[in-house]
């Protein structure tokens, strides 16, 4: 059976972000919350890739207008 704490630690979540106590989320919702989310180094790369992207093309229109 997969443990909701477990998940959190594959995702890179820190302990308790969905499973602490007082959320009072049953396993169920731990999980579905948990497997509807985005783990933070996923949307960090996302970030930096679309960043680049955006200083290629900001330096490629730059140097067009040169």
């Amino acid at each position: 059976m997969l443990a909701p704490p477990f998940v959190e630690w594959l995702m890179g979540l820190p302990p308790g972000w969905v499973t602490a106590e007082h959320l009072n989320l049953p396993r169920t919702a731990q999980l579905r919350a948990l497997g509807n989310g985005v783990m933070p180094q996923q949307a960090a790369h996302a970030l930096r890739l679309l960043l680049d992207d955006l200083t290629r093309l900001r330096l490629g229109l730059r140097a067009y207008r040169d």
